[in-house]
């Protein structure tokens, strides 16, 4: 009887975080070991920032990562928490485990380990935890929108304390649209 050759175990890691503020490195340390737990060998890093998002970054990160899936570049993807690669809710969530599913590539998350059971079992629990999220986000959008109008009724400032280094860019940008504006009044 042949033997049958074992593929090696490549991951490629994804890691999402939802504000300036905070850092995609609080994350890697966890996926980080578990690859070397799993002997996972690393060869592809999805580093985002939802801030970024609005602009479409994530999507073309997602598409990018689902094309090098498909390429075989790896065949583990290992996520600190489902939330991190969608927020698009359950419909999104269930698309992209089924893409990666189609491309022979598993899906490890360390927060969430049910991820790796069974078809049905992860389809469940995915839809249940992308609802969650979304939830979850709908809510701190209605907070924020909150605050801002309880700001705006009390005649108070909107935005919290801004770092030199925002200064200094909102300066710049800010020159930036006088200088275009004086341009083309000379222009006209």
């Amino acid at each position: 009887m042949p033997s049958r050759s074992l593929v090696p175990a490549t991951a490629a890691l994804w890691a999402r975080v939802s504000a300036d503020a905070q850092e995609v490195d609080n994350q890697l340390p966890d996926i980080e070991r578990l690859c070397r737990h799993r002997g996972l060998t690393i060869t592809r890093r999805y580093l985002l920032s939802d801030v970024s998002a609005s602009n479409g970054a994530h999507r073309e990160m997602l598409a990018r990562m689902l094309a090098d899936a498909h390429s075989g570049h790896f065949n583990v993807l290992v996520v600190w928490a489902a939330d991190r690669l969608s927020r698009g809710g359950i419909e999104e969530l269930l698309r992209i485990i089924r893409e990666l599913r189609e491309r022979n590539v598993a899906l490890i998350s360390i927060k969430e380990p049910w991820l790796s059971g069974s078809d049905a079992t992860t389809e469940l629990l995915a839809a249940i935890a992308a609802w969650v999220a979304e939830q979850e986000s709908k809510r701190r959008s209605e907070r924020v929108k909150a605050g801002l109008a309880r700001r705006r009724a009390q005649r108070k400032p909107i935005g919290g304390a801004v770092s030199k280094r925002g200064k200094d860019k909102r300066k710049r940008r800010t020159d930036g649209y006088v200088a275009a504006w004086q341009r083309r009044k000379a222009a006209e």
